[in-house]
């Protein structure tokens, strides 16, 4: 039996030999991959205070103007000091943007707005985008950056006259800074911009820079998605590679199959090992290359044998899991706003609010239309009750919501407000009715089972009690789910976690948990090195012993 399980051992050994490298020779790579991210100014744009001075026509007046009768949503956004409406007619339509002051719709207006953020998180808030002196109609025309499928058209030649005209010249007639050199509308995932990315759709905004820098933006929600530079992208390329074997990706769902077999044979094949060890003792030759191999190849393996199955057990569960389908795209708030009944009164709101708004939406809640308005946060003593964050992954934490929900029909508060539309929202995505919820929690922290994968925060998590105790993470800021988790989810999810990237040493520090992934990352390279060396000194004794 003990020959038999040599014997398989050593067979599977040598099939498991290289990918077994490949793994491990990746995964070494990958904290260093988030090391070398390119540097940008910012992933947190601060919100502008209301020019109210800039509002000189109301959302009703400029959605009729533009004959829009129903919209999913709107808020208010800047281009420097131009203010628009930001009007998503359906959820799944690109945003137009209407101005403030006139009511025009302006031309490619998303892509503009892509261009102006993606500029902000690059080179930060604080340093002005300036307009350059020229202003004619055909330098416009030919600086103008639209999508793929409209390579060749122009903004339409029009005298500078109004704030359409000078948030386009902020944009494309800005000269400093880095030259924004081609934008595009991303509405999949693709080989640069990975599901782990999670926004969508985003536009990708690529900068005239020595290091070829391109920024992902969600506008809807200025938000920072994603960045990657010439060097970057070969690390994301070699990762992709060798570790997620994306050259397999036309296999669909047998390519997880293959990779869970790989790792499974992995596993089996370390405990083989491991029955070996303690079942044989450690030959003493003095001068055996062969002994010594053997014995050296036995020793380092018990070593890390523990982390070879951790990373075995956990990496065959992970492609496993990747046979669910991952379809938290498809819940969003379903509303639709009649642009007749939407009385949008902007002085009323601030004199209720009584505090700096720096936004403004529409939800529905049960049929009820609410003005979900959002204030700019008091300092106490001096000192802001937040500090502003610049990183997310570094950071991993943001302040609560703090949106005041007012009810169009009669300007009434409702109390507790992000808790009921969470509630809502929660209860719409599961089909359970409101009392079945359990618990309500605001998170503004990435930890335990919402971990930062999950790129969304704030967000509220409500509890239920059927499903496996199920949670839905959803976001009140744009009315979508940002995830939903049971207590079976949790095995998977911990097991990645703990097991493969080491999330169990938390408490120490990133750069020792990073330190820690990657010298057993190493290690398992040398097992499998000292692995072949032995195998083929065994070989080589063998033939000679033939002759």
């Amino acid at each position: 039996m003990r020959k038999k399980i040599y014997q398989w051992h050593r067979t599977l050994s040598l099939i498991i030999a290289i990918p077994v490298v490949l793994w491990a020779a990746s995964g070494f790579m990958h904290p260093i991959m988030s090391t070398i991210r390119p540097r940008v100014a910012t992933q947190f744009l601060q919100p502008s205070v209301i020019d109210t001075s800039k509002i000189k026509i109301g959302l009703t007046e400029a959605l009729k103007k533009n004959n829009i009768s129903v919209f999913h949503n709107f808020r208010l956004i800047a281009f420097e000091n131009n203010w628009f409406y930001q009007v998503q007619p359906t959820a799944k339509d690109l945003p137009i943007y209407l101005s403030t002051q006139t009511g025009k719709k302006l031309l490619n207006g998303d892509q503009l707005y892509a261009q102006y953020i993606a500029k902000l998180f690059l080179e930060g808030q604080s340093k002005v985008i300036g307009v350059s002196s020229k202003s004619s109609a055909d330098t416009i025309g030919t600086r103008a950056l639209v999508s793929d499928n409209q390579k060749a058209s122009t903004v339409e030649k029009e005298s500078i006259h109004d704030c359409c005209d000078a948030a386009t010249n902020c944009v494309l007639l800005n000269e400093k800074g880095a030259r924004v050199t081609g934008v595009k509308l991303v509405t999949s995932f693709d080989d640069e911009y990975k599901f782990v990315n999670r926004l969508l759709p985003v536009y990708r905004v690529n900068f005239g820079r020595t290091d070829g820098i391109r920024i992902y933006v969600a506008t809807t929600s200025d938000r920072f998605g994603f960045a990657v530079d010439n060097k970057r992208a070969i690390f994301d390329n070699i990762f992709s590679f060798f570790h997620t074997w994306n050259w397999m990706d036309r296999l669909g769902n047998t390519k997880y199959f293959i990779m869970a077999l790989l790792l499974a044979i992995a596993f089996s094949t370390t405990l083989m090992g491991v029955y070996i060890f303690f079942s044989t003792g450690t030959k003493k030759v003095v001068g055996n290359k062969l002994v010594r191999a053997r014995r050296n190849h036995r020793w380092v393996s018990i070593l890390i044998s523990l982390f070879t199955l951790m990373f075995t057990f956990s990496g065959a569960f992970h492609a496993l899991d990747k046979l669910n389908i991952d379809d938290r795209y498809d819940f969003y708030a379903q509303q639709a706003i009649p642009t007749a009944t939407t009385l949008f009164n902007l002085d009323s709101l601030q004199s209720i609010v009584k505090q700096p708004i720096t936004n403004i939406s529409a939800v529905q809640i049960n049929s009820e239309l609410y003005w979900q308005v959002s204030t700019k946060k008091e300092s106490i003593n001096g000192k802001m009750t937040a500090q502003p964050r610049k990183d997310l992954m570094k950071d991993k934490q943001v302040a609560a919501p703090n949106a005041i929900y007012i009810k169009a029909s009669d300007f009434s508060i409702l109390k507790d407000g992000e808790k009921v539309y969470a509630n809502y929202l929660a209860c719409q995505f599961s089909k359970h009715p409101i009392k079945e919820v359990v618990a309500t929690d605001v998170i503004t922290k990435f930890e335990g089972e919402y971990g930062f994968v999950n790129k969304r925060l704030p967000v509220w998590k409500v509890g239920y009690a059927s499903n496996h105790n199920e949670r839905y993470y959803v976001e009140t800021s744009t009315g979508q789910l940002s995830a939903k988790i049971n207590d079976r989810d949790l095995i998977e999810g911990y097991s990645f976690s703990m097991l493969h990237k080491h999330h169990f040493m938390d408490f120490t520090s990133k750069e020792i948990r990073d330190f820690s992934t990657m010298f057993w990352a190493l290690a398992q390279i040398a097992v499998v090195v000292i692995g072949l060396i032995l195998w083929r000194r065994v070989r080589t004794s063998k033939i000679k012993a033939n002759y």
